[in-house]
């Protein structure tokens, strides 16, 4: 937490394996605290269908916000290659930190490459790596963009997430299939209409081979 109360947000930016920052996770205490949430909501903890809910439950969500250790693998553009390099359609599910409750969809990301290009399976791990938080989808979104800027000083970024969100089909307006969309451009990408046209419909191509 920082000092005004507000929760952190850790930066993947040049941080290795051993310097990342990793949370205090207290299995024993988050256990206790999910019996001692049932035990508010009027559940009976005495039955045997719920013996084993406390320690599942605070399982579920240690796994759902423990990053697996990472590098970024990046390297030199040798060929000067200097067209879009897209991978769209990349799932992701993440908790959303207003409700507890899991949001999940798709990741588009594109760059216009510089003078270093990164491995194309990093660019799923990244998803994985900030979604693994009490996210919003806006932030999530942003700090995608924002990583692959640092990392690889493209010339242009793009980053579009939709997502479905529990805390909205399950609860309040229980719109059930509707799908938020966010997007963060930088660059050439946030410039050049034409070049944002063609990621977006790479995008859009992905999701409709999705659904044939």
């Amino acid at each position: 937490m920082s000092s005004e109360g507000t929760p952190a947000i850790v930066s993947l930016h040049a941080v290795t394996d051993d310097e990342e920052v990793r949370p205090v996770i207290d299995r024993d205490r988050a256990r206790a605290a999910v019996a001692d949430l049932l035990v508010a909501l009027g559940q009976d903890l005495r039955s045997p269908h719920l013996a084993e809910t406390p320690r599942r439950a605070a399982d579920a969500l240690i796994e759902l916000l423990t990053r697996e250790p990472f590098r970024a693998t990046t390297f030199p553009n040798d060929e000067g290659y200097d067209d879009l390099v897209v991978v769209a359609g990349i799932p992701f599910h993440s908790l959303c930190e207003h409700h507890l409750l899991p949001f999940r969809g798709v990741a588009h990301l594109g760059y216009l490459p510089g003078d270093r290009l990164v491995g194309l399976s990093k660019l799923a791990r990244i998803v994985e790596q900030f979604s693994r938080a009490l996210q919003v989808q806006e932030r999530m979104t942003r700090q995608l963009a924002e990583w692959l800027e640092h990392e690889l000083a493209p010339r242009g970024t793009g980053v579009v997430l939709e997502a479905e969100h529990l805390c909205m089909s399950l609860r309040g307006p229980r719109i059930v299939g509707s799908v938020t969309t966010t997007r963060s451009f930088m660059g050439l990408l946030r410039d050049d209409a034409r070049l944002r046209r063609e990621f977006e419909s790479r995008c859009d191509a992905a999701g409709r081979e999705r659904t044939r």
